[in-house]
């Protein structure tokens, strides 16, 4: 396979994480007899541009199709995050009813009911029917396709070039990324202004946050990759913020290349310098990569092969394509971890791909009174343990595997 920016071989190797399904591809009761497929979950590194990439197995409308299970505002915290990205860029930007925003992956309406309420225009686009008409439930208009040059070019067309474009957790999950990050160019205004987030590559690897690979990543991303996309397709990075959101994430705002006037901020040679020193553009820096996963995933074996042994009992919390991708690398099924729980109406009552273990409701929790509680999105640890504390009152306690074995 060739870089799917560059179109360099790749031959250096990042992790592989044996095969797996579609980690959002969760099974119903009627579809439980059926086979799954399975897919390679193997990542390389391509040491000309320094993007980090899944091997391609399948298109990606066999992974976002009609019935796709993530909902963003399921998570309170992420709620809160996007209400305080709107507020800041409507000052920025002076954003008013005479704006548009446009956000590609718009999900079910997280970010842009916030932009909707402020009283400013604004467009989702979304490929996925499951959440676009959870957005339209909103009264958020809605375009249910995938985003590239010739999607961008009809909306100009149609006098709806944008002063903001959002795109959150989304450039990782795109195949074609230079046609998609192209059509940011092409779809802003002269002065308008770009944002991207991303669970950023250089936290992936010191965390040993392996779980965030799955089919559905093609991309794994440091500011050094993006910078080198982006300015092959029109736009110039000119600021990147740290946020805590995903297990550490960038926010990097661009302009168009040819029009826009903006300054570049110092933060952007600060932050391409801090992946420097760590040997982000070093073949060496990936290659610890394996030992941690593989380290992770036996000390998560032995502490449940022990709660077996003990007779105690310990299920899951949330659903998430993380937790997919641990239990299928480490081979747990429900004799390990009876159950997973998980507040999402769209995933209550199905199996979890691959390790089939069914997903219930948190009443389940209060009943059962399990002793330990394994966290499996790890990144709202601290939010599920606030939801959840009522479990030590029978002295339940909560457990994380990434990036190592902790039990609090």
């Amino acid at each position: 396979m060739k870089c799917r920016h560059c179109d360099h071989e790749l031959t250096k190797p990042f992790l592989d994480l044996g095969s797996a399904p579609p980690s959002n591809a969760y099974l119903r009761t009627d579809t439980l007899e059926n086979p799954e497929v399975w897919l390679p979950l193997k990542l390389m590194v391509c040491d000309a541009c320094w993007l980090a990439q899944t091997l391609d197995f399948t298109g990606r409308e066999n992974l976002f199709d009609a019935d796709y299970a993530y909902f963003s505002s399921f998570s309170s915290s992420w709620l809160k995050h996007a209400e305080q990205f709107v507020a800041a860029m409507r000052q920025e930007l002076a954003l008013n009813e005479h704006s548009l925003v446009v956000e590609v992956a718009a999900n079910d309406g997280y970010l842009l009911q916030y932009v909707k309420a402020a009283g400013i225009p604004c467009l989702g686009v979304e490929p996925t029917t499951s959440t676009a008409n959870a957005a339209r439930a909103k009264g958020i208009p809605v375009i249910e396709n995938f985003f590239g040059t010739n999607l961008a070019q009809e909306l100009k067309a149609n006098q709806q070039s944008a002063d903001l474009t959002v795109a959150n957790n989304v450039l990782a999950h795109v195949p074609d990324i230079n046609d998609f990050v192209a059509g940011f160019s092409a779809l802003l205004k002269p002065q308008g202004v770009a944002s991207f987030e991303f669970p950023h590559l250089l936290n992936m690897v010191q965390e040993n946050q392996f779980d965030t690979a799955y089919h559905e990543h093609y991309s794994y991303l440091s500011l050094h990759a993006v910078q080198a996309i982006f300015e092959k397709n029109g736009l110039q990075v000119f600021d990147v913020q740290e946020w805590p959101t995903h297990g550490g994430s960038l926010r990097v705002l661009a302009q168009r290349s040819d029009t826009g006037l903006r300054n570049r901020r110092d933060s952007v040679a600060a932050m391409l310098k801090k992946e420097s020193a760590a040997g982000i553009t070093d073949v060496s820096f990936y290659q610890s990569a394996q030992k941690q996963a593989e380290k992770a995933k036996f000390e998560l074996l032995e502490f449940l092969l022990n709660c077996k042994k003990e007779e105690k009992t310990v299920v899951g919390y949330g659903a998430a394509a993380k937790g997919n991708t641990l239990l299928n690398f480490s081979g747990i099924r429900p004799d390990l971890l009876t159950y997973v729980v998980d507040i999402n109406v769209h995933k209550q009552g199905k199996y979890m791909p691959g390790s089939r273990i069914p997903i219930f409701t948190e009443a389940e929790i209060a009943a059962d009174k399990p002793d330990y509680l394994l966290i499996l999105p790890w990144n709202l640890r601290q939010e599920i343990e606030g939801q959840l504390s009522y479990i030590r009152a029978w002295g339940g306690k909560f457990v994380t595997a990434i990036p190592k074995l902790s039990i609090f």
